[in-house]
């Protein structure tokens, strides 16, 4: 397990994909392989296309205004997962928070 993060975790915050990381999709949801650790990760639907958002484009905001225009969730509710998530990923060291 990473350090805690050194700022607290907000949607304007960038997450960045390690490049050490490999996705596998199957369907909707997907495998991520940690290429130094050689442990996986398994996401569901939502948050593969996260993944996908970020590899596109690390801003936290603008992959919360996609992900809220396409799925039926309250602003509140997504933006509390959202950041769960990512932070999630960031212990795992599979994304670096700026």
């Amino acid at each position: 397990m990473r350090s805690p993060l050194a700022q607290p975790l907000t949607l304007a915050c960038r997450a960045q994909p390690s490049a050490r990381v490999r996705l596998q999709q199957t369907g909707d949801e997907a495998v991520l392989l940690d290429l130094a650790s050689e442990y996986y990760f398994g996401l569901d639907a939502v948050g593969t296309r996260l993944w996908r958002l970020l590899e596109h484009d690390p801003g936290v905001r603008n992959a919360f205004d996609t992900l809220l225009g396409e799925y039926d969730v309250s602003a509140d509710r997504l933006e509390h997962d959202l950041l769960a998530v990512l932070a999630q990923l960031a212990d795992a060291g599979l994304v670096t928070i700026e």
